[in-house]
Order: C-alpha cells, then sequence, then structure tokens
C-alpha cells in the first residue's frame, strides 16, 4: 500500500514515518556515510522535514516501511535551491507547480527484487500524485549511482546542469516533465505499478 503524509512528525504516534525516518538513516548516515542531523541516534530527520513536507511511503503487509521519497515545495527551502544551487547552469527551477524530490530510501530489510518493486511503486503513486495536485515538474538531486535509475523508469527528464562531485560522486541536478501522457510513458518502461493509494495521519489511520 502507497501513504501520502503531508507535514512531517515523529515519535508516539508516528510509527510509519518513525520507521521510514529509522531507514533513512541507515540507509543514509549508517551505510553512505552522510554529514546530515540525527535525532536520539535513531532518526535522519533534517531542516527540510517539515509541515510542508509531503512523504509518499509504501508500506508492507505489516505496515512497516518498504520505501518512501520526500517531496517539497519549490518555493519554499528545499535541498536544490538551498544547498546545491550551483548544481544549475541556469536559475534553480522554482514556483507553484514545480516540487522537489528528495530522499528517495528503499528499506535495507528487502532483497533486491522487492526493492526494485517497491521503487516502481512509489516512483508511480509520485506521478499519480502529481497529476491529482497539478504538480508538472521535479527537480532531483542524484549521484552517479542514481542516475541511471532515475532516466530508465520511462518519465521526461534532462539535466539542469552539469555534473560536480559531491563527497567523491559524481551528482547532477534533473527536472522531470510530468503530464497525462507520463503513467503511458511509465506503462512503456515496465515501471508502473499501480497500488493502492491513501492519505493518512501521521498515526497510520487512512484520512477520511
Amino acid at each position: 500500500m502507497i501513504q501520502i503524509f503531508e507535514g512531517a512528525e515523529w515519535g508516539e504516534g508516528s510509527p510509519v514515518l518513525n520507521d521510514m525516518y529509522r531507514d533513512r538513516k541507515r540507509i543514509f548516515v549508517d551505510m553512505l556515510g552522510w554529514d546530515v542531523p540525527v535525532i536520539d541516534g535513531a532518526y535522519e530527520i533534517d531542516q527540510f522535514d517539515d509541515e510542508h513536507a509531503i512523504y509518499v511511503v509504501a508500506t508492507n503487509e505489516r505496515g512497516e516501511h518498504d520505501g518512501s521519497i520526500r517531496l517539497l515545495p519549490s518555493i519554499r527551502p528545499h535541498v536544490l535551491g538551498n544547498i546545491f544551487p550551483e548544481l544549475c547552469d541556469g536559475p534553480v527551477p522554482s514556483g507553484e507547480h514545480i516540487f522537489e524530490l528528495s530522499r528517495a530510501c528503499l528499506s535495507p530489510r528487502n532483497r533486491a527484487a522487492r526493492r526494485l518493486e517497491v521503487r516502481n511503486a512509489v516512483t508511480t503513486a509520485v506521478v499519480e500524485f502529481a497529476l491529482l495536485r497539478g504538480i508538472r515538474r521535479f527537480t532531483c538531486i542524484a549521484d552517479s549511482g542514481w542516475l541511471s535509475q532515475i532516466l530508465s523508469l520511462g518519465w521526461d527528464c534532462r539535466p539542469l546542469g552539469l555534473p560536480r562531485e559531491i563527497a567523491g560522486l559524481s551528482t547532477g541536478a534533473l527536472v522531470i516533465e510530468i503530464d497525462g501522457d507520463t503513467p503511458d510513458k511509465l506503462r512503456s518502461a515496465g515501471t508502473y505499478v499501480p497500488m493502492r493509494i491513501v492519505h493518512a495521519h501521521a498515526d497510520g489511520r487512512a484520512a477520511a
């Protein structure tokens, strides 16, 4: 199942988001060695995890985090605009209908086949959510390990500038165009995975 959370919450009453923040810490801090904030020694939560953040979260049959991605409005502080604007050859794309994708995280508990399935399901949900909300573009930052995956998903995307070395990895910024044809493009690429999508409260209950 895919759950959409609007606004960051953690601590008691937020089991799905807590699980997501724990997996983010395992991936980004423990495995990749990122120098990012960690709360209570367990949760990777940065300055952009606030009430304006939107999370697309895939959960398994036990309600555990399987994979997720964060959406940030480009008209507010976000990673590309505030930390890495030099990755764009021109102005950082910004506007009411442009959001940033960041903190893509696949649970390390799963094997490769399941991670691929979850990646595709989260991508599908992001596109469907964008069409529902009138989001026309996504920006994102990708290192060499993620770039080929993003390009292979089937949607229209292009670089915003030449890649630069960040933390020892070639890293670049991309813009992804979203329109009514995007779901069919994902289907053609074999990455469209229809799943049940619900808006959820922080405690995991489906919203009314």
